[in-house]
């Protein structure tokens, strides 16, 4: 698919900004929709593959793999299709991104289901919208690091410092600019004909996030030819998403185990960039929270995903 003749960023086309708003408004529903399926004794894999019809059902399409970390885990858990996770006590952030001929909706929401983490969902959650009330044109990108940054630490916990918010590109979706959850002290500014996530999060730990486990999130960044019949099916079914993100559970529903051979050896030939899952350092519990935001022409702040 051909992207528009301008770019989300800095000059969005009048096409481009009502599917932008469109993309937003199914992200936003397909989010409380995931919310209301995250109970207890429910299959994780059968919620995700639910929210990921929804969204089709609705007019879009994943804008990378839904997804459902869980207690310390931030980020990129992404279950294959054996996999047997069912709710219980977990605290669950559940992240959902749709996108409309490549324009892009991102929203995040934390769950408690063991009732124990009320105050870390509204550390993340305030820090949300206290840095969406003082984005506008000017605004520096260390402003917002500040406010997410003091906001956390007020209910005494970290912000995950790396971790950030990102710019949202056509078929893009992490972008420039970062926008951090720290003040970091970068004088870059929000400009009119952004669009970007705002995405913070909080933990009980160290507040740093490093690789944990098998990644089942991928990207084709590479490609290179393949001689091997089974790799070059898959391959082409990956071509289909648009150069997006994309899990393992995808291709083995459609083509069976042979997927996961072809993965290896595409990972083998440099072509994928991994997505491992992200855990708190210290095991800390993470809630996460996150709106995506456009800036449009006259300078208004328009939050997409509400």
């Amino acid at each position: 698919m051909d992207k528009e003749d301008a770019q989300t960023q800095f000059g969005t086309t009048s096409s481009g900004i009502e599917k932008l708003k469109k993309a937003g408004r199914i992200t936003a529903e397909v989010r409380e929709y995931g919310k209301n399926l995250i109970v207890k004794d429910a299959l994780m894999v059968e919620v995700l593959d639910k929210i990921e019809e929804k969204i089709i059902e609705l007019g879009g399409k994943p804008a990378f793999p839904a997804q459902i970390s869980c207690n310390h885990i931030a980020a990129h858990y992404c279950p294959d299709e054996e996999d047997k996770i069912v709710f219980s006590d977990q605290l669950v952030c559940l992240d959902v991104g749709v996108h409309v001929d490549g324009f892009i909706g991102d929203t995040a929401v934390t769950v408690d289901l063991s009732g124990k983490y009320n105050d870390l969902i509204k550390a993340a959650e305030e820090a949300l919208d206290n840095a969406i009330k003082i984005i506008k044109p000017g605004t520096t990108l260390g402003e917002i690091g500040k406010v997410i940054q003091e906001t956390i630490q007020g209910y005494n916990f970290a912000p995950v410092k790396n971790l950030s918010g990102h710019g949202l590109g056509q078929y893009e979706v992490h972008t420039k600019p970062s926008i951090p959850n720290f003040d970091n002290h970068d004088e870059t500014k929000i400009e009119k004909g952004m669009v970007f996530a705002v995405e913070p999060f909080a933990s009980t730990g160290a507040g740093i996030v490093q690789d944990s486990g098998t990644a089942t999130v991928f990207e084709l960044t590479n490609k290179k030819p393949v001689r091997n019949m089974i790799t070059r099916q898959v391959l082409k079914e990956i071509e289909s998403y648009d150069n997006l993100p994309f899990t393992t559970r995808w291709l083995t529903r459609k083509l069976g185990a042979k997927a996961k051979f072809a993965l290896r050896e595409m990972r083998q030939l440099g072509m994928l960039h991994e997505h491992p899952p992200l855990a708190d350092k210290d095991k800390g519990m993470i809630s996460q929270a996150e709106h995506s935001i456009l800036i449009d022409d006259d300078g208004n702040v328009v939050v997409l995903t509400q």
